[in-house]
């Protein structure tokens, strides 16, 4: 300050630099605090979340002791209840006990009797085992004797196996033969007369050569393809006036008895009676049909 008592602008610098050096000085001071407060802060968060965690598994703890304490107390009830059910099933049982001890007792002399017994038993199985260890002794020295009555007595049952098998295919054979001619006698006499069926026959053998020699030509055909006599097939459709020669074919196929696939004189002759009169109930029921209209 001067003599008259004014403040010079360095004294007010040098004032102001002091307040704000000092003011500067006391808030670092007080950032420094803050910082402590601030990490205190922290640090007392932490230890509050690890005191909330503690606090929650103690809860949880407690909760599982809890349900334990309660469990142990319902397995303590059902073991009292247990151990009373097992008193009574015992008063209730001693009787029963008392039954079966008997019961053991005459068993047990039961058994001891079916023990001596088997003692005896094993004696008389000792004395038979004997016996027939004397008895297989005997049976060696005499074998060869059996052996050979075996061997006869073998080959005079073969003889008549043999025998009565011969018999039996032959008597198998005839009604074979025999029930095989009177179907063809039978299939033939209903459609024609001896001297066609004789023709026919005649026909069929020639065709059936000529089948067998066609497939061993052609040994690469289907073995599935259909076979008939040209000869055979052609005198059938000429003797019952039948034109359409692939319709006929395929309805005669249907009266392939033996399913060998080929059409015998026999089958066609009665495919050819069936659809002459099919034809003609074809025709009646057009003709009908028409005249109705």
């Amino acid at each position: 300050m001067s003599e008259n008592g004014t403040i010079t602008p360095e004294t007010q610098i040098k004032d102001l630099t002091e307040r704000l050096e000092s003011e500067t000085e006391r808030l670092l001071k007080l950032y420094a605090a803050y910082e402590q407060q601030e990490k205190e802060l922290l640090d007392t968060k932490a230890e509050v979340e690890v005191l909330e965690k503690e606090i929650v598994d103690r809860e949880i703890e407690k909760e599982g002791l809890q349900a334990l304490l309660a469990e142990k107390d319902a397995r303590m009830r059902d073991i009292e209840l247990k151990a009373s059910k097992t008193g009574k099933q015992v008063e209730h049982l001693e009787p029963e006990l008392q039954k079966m001890e008997e019961k053991f007792a005459r068993e047990k002399d039961r058994l001891g009797k079916v023990f001596s017994i088997a003692e005896e038993l094993d004696n008389d199985l000792r004395l038979a085992v004997v016996e027939l260890q004397s008895r297989d002794g005997w049976y060696m020295e005499h074998m060869s004797l059996f052996e050979d009555l075996n061997k006869a007595i073998k080959l005079r049952y073969e003889m008549i196996e043999k025998a009565v098998e011969a018999e039996r295919e032959s008597q198998h054979m005839n009604r074979a033969i025999t029930d095989r001619m009177d179907e063809l006698v039978e299939a033939r006499a209903a459609e024609m007369t001896l001297e066609e069926a004789s023709e026919i026959d005649a026909t069929e053998s020639a065709s059936v050569a000529e089948a067998t020699e066609e497939a061993g030509d052609d040994g690469d055909e289907e073995d599935d393809e259909w076979k008939w006599s040209e000869s055979v097939l052609e005198g059938v459709m000429s003797k019952n006036g039948i034109t359409d020669r692939d319709a006929f074919i395929e309805f005669a196929k249907l009266y392939d008895m033996d399913g060998n696939r080929y059409l015998k004189g026999s089958e066609l002759g009665a495919a050819a009676a069936e659809f002459i009169a099919q034809n003609q109930s074809e025709e009646s029921s057009a003709e009908d049909t028409s005249e109705d209209q």
